[in-house]
């Protein structure tokens, strides 16, 4: 007869009684954090192609997310956007010269430490990338003992810090769908729009259902006949909650689509593909 607690006790890596095939999530999980990772520091790199206004200049044009907000231009870049458009104007000469002067290296760190921090994607991540465990029931990589709470589970304490930039980013990448609406500040629309207003909404759906900020408008108070709850806050928490029970589901669709829209305005801008708008160009 099996000694299931001493099996369970002394199992080595990957060791398990499951029949399931548990290894299929956190092996998709490994590849599209994986895919995910190594484009975005693609992009981040390129530092060109991230900006797309027809050639028409003026208010407008297509920005890519990850290089929203455009705080400051390098100019000279195929694919990029004039110094009007940037926040602060030209390229600081305090930039190292190691790195290549992508803006994009300015605006990545934020909604990183958002996602890093997710409770939702560590639970994921901790299982695909570092096995501790992989799943239930299986064997752990080994590890020391447990001695607190290291650098990594501090930095994750600070998710909701985070939680309040990533709600600032919303509306600047909804001011950049209203950009996308213009080129050479005449009105149109093309598909490159419709990705753009896409892509902010369904990071909302995701930042909305965050736990922190689900236990911020409400979870807090514990109770909803609290005096200060009301039917506004009480119906917001009930929205929140119902998006907190599509957290995994928004995560990965958005982290997704804001990659392809990325993409897309790089395809558009190198002259890969087509947008297809009102402005015939």
């Amino acid at each position: 007869m099996l000694d299931t607690a001493s099996y369970f006790r002394k199992k080595s890596f990957l060791q398990t009684l499951r029949t399931d095939k548990w290894w299929i999530e956190p092996a998709l999980v490994f590849l599209g954090l994986g895919l995910f990772t190594v484009y975005s520091m693609y992009a981040a790199f390129q530092a060109n192609n991230y900006w797309y206004d027809g050639g028409q200049g003026g208010f407008g044009g297509y920005l890519s997310p990850f290089y929203s907000p455009l705080l400051f231009v390098a100019g000279n870049v195929a694919g990029g956007a004039a110094e009007a458009h940037a926040w602060f104007g030209s390229w600081p000469a305090w930039w190292p010269e190691f790195l290549p002067a992508s803006p994009a290296f300015l605006v990545l760190v934020f909604p990183f430490a958002f996602r890093f921090t997710c409770y939702y994607y560590r639970g994921v991540y901790y299982k695909a990338f570092i096995g501790t465990p992989p799943s239930c029931a299986v064997g752990s990589l080994p590890h020391g003992r447990y001695r607190g709470e290291t650098f990594v589970l501090i930095f994750q304490n600070l998710h909701r810090l985070a939680m309040l930039f990533a709600i600032l980013y919303l509306p600047i990448l909804y001011y950049d769908a209203f950009c996308a609406f213009f080129q050479g500040g005449e009105f149109g629309f093309g598909v490159g729009t419709l990705i753009l207003v896409i892509n902010p909404t369904l990071l909302a759906l995701y930042t909305f259902g965050c736990h922190s900020w689900r236990h911020l408008i409400g979870g807090r108070k514990d109770c909803f006949s609290c005096a200060g709850m009301g039917p506004l806050r009480t119906g917001v928490y009930q929205k929140s909650s119902w998006l907190n029970q599509n957290h995994k589901k928004f995560a990965w669709i958005s982290l997704f689509f804001v990659g392809f829209t990325d993409l897309y305005v790089r395809l558009v801008a190198s002259g890969v593909i087509t947008d297809f708008n009102t402005w015939g160009n």
